[in-house]
């Protein structure tokens, strides 16, 4: 085999693609770009990056692609391509070691590597040139080049000691543990940071954070605080408003650039989009606004229209970029909207603040945030005007898609939809949740050798990696729990106990909680374990949450020890780097005070789905719903065991801890029993 090569034409990753023409002889991760290292004595240079990545392509544009420097790359170094959402266990390792230097993460991710994987230097995005205060990427390969050639002990020492430090984990801990008064305490101190014009945190860029908003909405319908219940809508109306969100095609972009909302980082994500429409969900069932009641409903839409792969489940994005433009394809002219409407443009121009000026670099990003009141009737009446601006982007060259099908991301998809398609009674968005669970579960999965259904982290190309990570595990069983919920399957519940054993097998750490990748994973330097979010709820607080769901569902006490011992372990992480933890925090709060509500009555009977129905009209995120003819097939040690029918009429019963409240048949019974102070 020549040397002398670029190998990613044979990947199925739409991003290791992207390179396949560089001049760079890259390589994917692997045994054989190890060996090659090692055989030819070089560093490593590994990049990490994603398809919809921006500055991922400008990295690209100027320096993989450029001849010169190609060749310094192919002379001193192995190159090795990563997709970091392919392959996210290594993308945690590596940021890892860049934030032990003291340096911000991010992507492009640039490291510099042992043959043996160890790390000794790194950075995100460099230049062709020096700017931005940085040094020139052909500067940096230079002089890392002759460091390696001359200073060796040096750079075994940097790797040495960088490795030790991602290997150590800290042993932070809450002297008393974790309490509702500490969470209640931090929801109000998090108000602090609050910007009280635009909504979300103070400052930009402005991340949506759905998982932080779910905290503070958590808070809220625990302490009654109306504060807290302001910060959570006036960000979700500012999002909804604002230039964030696609107005024309639905969809929330990954970010805003700015404190308003409205310049966003136009790469669309599915991990952003699967969780904003359960947080617009929580918040409906409370607030009503139909102002949410709409964006979910054209998310969805998008998402059926725009992201459906090729196993039937959701990819994983669409670039930020499209004719190596940021934006490109969404932006709009005063002169293109005028073309496109005619006569009827003046009411939509004002509508969505498109100005002969433009709001962001001489164009328009349509937004609503100069109008923040939705008005049904209005939106109704720009309906037509929207649909044929629609129809016009459509001729135009589209951002790239990453068609990667992946487990964990699909999975935040299902249990959003279904808690959707219970609050809004669609059986469509039911529907569309089941077949997204079938597509993971029969096209995703396999058997290893020692009879356990593992189930794979990513599918592009008809091609499934048989690499598994904490998070596919976790938001599948949450999936799984969810539609047990929705839809009374048994089946659901079987596969969240099913795969809650492999992880239990294959991922826990006796210290307590589960690392991010399985004991049987050898191509890796450390293993990660964290409670950390990042765009996405951590593996590990969806296992909090997964468990106490579990433990609610079944009596099961390890299910209730492993969710208790998830909290106690990263109780002082999350702190430590609150609110980027708060997803073990919710999970603590299930744990604490699950609502378990036990409907004995038989689905499709007229009385029970009404009590059903009245369940999901309530804006609780503990809910923990049974339906069974008979409460007696509920486990012993559940307080609801033995409740039936009252009088052959479905009855409800509201169990918090230990204690049940008395039945009820009435539905606006059961929804007062539900509310807060009950």
């Amino acid at each position: 085999m020549s040397e002398s090569r670029n190998r990613l034409g044979s990947e199925t990753s739409p991003y290791l693609r992207q390179h396949q023409a560089n001049p760079v002889h890259w390589w994917a991760w692997g045994d054989d770009a190890f060996a090659a290292a090692r055989t030819q004595n070089k560093p490593i240079l590994l990049s990490v990056g994603y398809a919809a990545c921006h500055w991922c392509h400008v990295m690209a544009h100027e320096s993989f692609e450029d001849p010169a420097t190609a060749a310094l790359m192919n002379a001193h170094f192995i190159n090795i391509k990563v997709d970091r959402e392919e392959r996210p266990d290594v993308d945690a390792i590596y940021q890892k070691a860049l934030a032990v230097m003291g340096e911000s993460g991010g992507w492009p991710l640039t490291m510099f590597i042992m043959p043996d994987g160890q790390p000794f230097w790194g950075g995100t995005y460099f230049p062709i040139s020096p700017r931005y205060g940085r040094p020139g990427f052909q500067q940096v390969l230079t002089q890392l080049s002759r460091v390696w050639a001359e200073s060796r002990d040096k750079i075994i020492e940097q790797a040495d000691g960088l490795t030790a430090a991602i290997t150590h984990r800290s042993g932070d801990e809450l002297r008393d543990g974790l309490s509702m008064e500490l969470l209640d305490n931090a929801a109000d101190h998090l108000l602090e940071f609050v910007d009280q014009e635009c909504g979300g945190l103070s400052g930009a860029p402005k991340f949506p954070m759905p998982f932080v908003w779910e905290f503070v909405w958590r808070a809220y319908r625990r302490t009654g605080d109306a504060r807290l219940k302001s910060a959570v809508t006036l960000t979700l109306d500012n999002i909804c408003q604002g230039g964030i969100y696609d107005h024309l095609g639905g969809g929330f972009a990954r970010y805003s650039t700015d404190p308003r909302w409205l310049a966003p980082h136009f790469e669309k994500m599915l991990y952003d989009n699967a969780q904003l429409i359960g947080l617009f969900t929580l918040v409906w069932q409370e607030a009503r606004k139909p102002l949410y009641a709409a964006r979910i409903a054209e998310t969805i839409s998008w998402l059926e229209r725009e992201m459906v792969g090729e196993n039937g489940a959701y990819v994983s994005a669409f670039d930020a970029d499209s004719e190596g433009e940021e934006g490109k394809f969404y932006v709009w002219t005063e002169a293109e909207v005028d073309a496109a409407l005619g006569s009827n443009s003046a009411s939509f121009k004002k509508a969505y603040d498109a100005t002969p000026a433009g709001n962001w670099e001489g164009h328009t990003i349509l937004n609503r945030l100069n109008t923040m009141v939705f008005d049904e009737a209005e939106d109704k009446t720009l309906a037509p005007a929207r649909a044929t601006l629609l129809k016009a982007r459509e001729t135009r060259i589209p951002p790239g898609r990453d068609d990667k099908i992946l487990a964990d991301w699909n999975g935040l998809a299902i249990e959003s939809l279904a808690r959707a398609a219970m609050a809004f009674d669609c059986g469509d968005w039911l529907n569309i949740a089941t077949r997204l669970y079938t597509a993971v579960v029969s096209t995703m999965a396999w058997r290893d050798a020692a009879g356990r259904d593992r189930l794979g982290h990513s599918l592009c190309g008809g091609v499934l990696q048989r690499v598994d990570l904490l998070d596919d595990y976790a938001n599948m069983a949450n999936a799984a729990l969810m539609l047990n919920m929705a839809a009374g399957e048994p089946r659901y519940l079987a596969d969240a106990e099913r795969w809650i054993g492999v992880v239990n097998d294959l991922f826990s750490d006796d210290t307590g909680g589960y690392f991010f990748t399985p004991s049987d994973r050898a191509d890796l330097i450390v293993r990660t374990k964290t409670a950390h979010d990042c765009a996405q709820p951590s593996g590990n607080g969806a296992m909090a949450l997964a468990l106490a769901r579990l433990y609610a569902l079944t009596g099961i006490e390890t299910y209730r020890t492993q969710a208790a011992l998830i909290t106690h372990t990263f109780a002082g992480e999350a702190f430590k780097v609150f609110p980027h933890a708060a997803t073990v925090l919710n999970g603590f709060d299930l744990l604490t005070n699950p609502i378990s509500v036990v409907i004995a009555g038989r689905r499709g009977d007229a009385k029970t789905d009404a009590l059903i129905r009245a369940a999901w009209s309530v804006s609780e995120a503990n809910l923990v719903l049974m339906v069974m003819a008979d409460g007696r097939a509920l486990p012993a040690a559940h307080p609801a065991h033995g409740k039936m029918a009252l009088d052959g009429q479905a009855a409800a019963y509201v169990c918090r801890g230990l204690t049940c409240s008395a039945p009820v048949t009435d539905p606006a019974a059961l929804v007062k029993l539900l509310s807060p102070g009950h």
